[in-house]
C-alpha cells in the first residue's frame, strides 16, 4: 500500500499558488506566469537516472513547449544550491524550484507528496493562461512520462492573443 497523498487538485480547479526559490536570492510564483500556460513538473529528486533523463528530455524540447508560449517548471524537495549544480550539469534552461522548506509544501498543496520517502511523486500538471488546471498526470516513480502527454495537452488549450500578466 502506497502511502502518498491522493492527488486533490483536479481538472477545472485553480491551481494552487505558490512563491518558491529557484536560485538562494531568487523566487519564482505561479501568479506571476498569469496570461501564459505553465507546464509543472514534479519530480522526486536531482541526481537520480529517471529524473534526469525527464528533465533532459524537458529541456531538448523547450522550443516546442516555447512554441504554445508555456513556461515549464521542475519542482523537487532539493535545496537550491542541489538545483544549481544539477542544473548546471545537464545544461537546463528552464527554472528548477526548490520545495525545500517547509519541505514538500508545494506538492502537498497539488496532492502529490510521497511521505514515505520524503520525495514528491513523478507528476505533471498543464496550467491555462487563466490559472487553471487543464491536464495531470501521475507517472509510476521509476517510469519517465515522457512529453506527449505534456504536448497533447497544450495543443487542447484555448489560443490567447497576446498575454496579460
Amino acid at each position: 500500500m502506497s502511502s502518498a497523498t491522493p492527488v486533490t487538485v483536479e481538472i477545472g480547479q485553480p491551481a494552487p499558488d505558490f512563491t518558491l526559490h529557484s536560485t538562494p536570492d531568487q523566487t519564482v510564483s505561479l501568479s506571476e506566469l498569469r496570461g501564459r500556460p505553465v507546464v509543472l513538473v514534479f519530480y522526486p529528486a536531482d541526481w537520480s537516472p529517471v529524473c534526469g533523463d525527464q528533465v533532459s528530455l524537458y529541456n531538448e524540447l523547450l522550443a516546442e513547449f516555447r512554441a504554445y508560449n508555456s513556461e515549464i517548471i521542475g519542482i523537487s524537495v532539493d535545496g537550491v544550491w542541489c538545483h544549481a549544480a544539477f542544473a548546471g550539469d545537464r545544461k537546463l534552461h528552464f527554472p528548477l524550484l526548490a520545495d525545500f522548506e517547509p519541505k514538500g509544501d508545494v506538492a502537498r498543496r497539488y496532492g502529490v507528496y510521497e511521505a514515505s520517502g520524503g520525495t514528491s511523486q513523478r507528476a505533471l500538471f498543464v496550467i491555462d493562461a487563466d490559472g487553471i488546471v487543464r491536464w495531470r498526470y501521475v507517472s509510476p516513480i521509476g517510469i519517465n512520462p515522457g512529453a506527449d502527454g505534456i504536448l497533447d495537452a497544450l495543443d487542447k488549450l484555448p489560443r490567447k492573443q497576446g498575454s496579460s500578466s
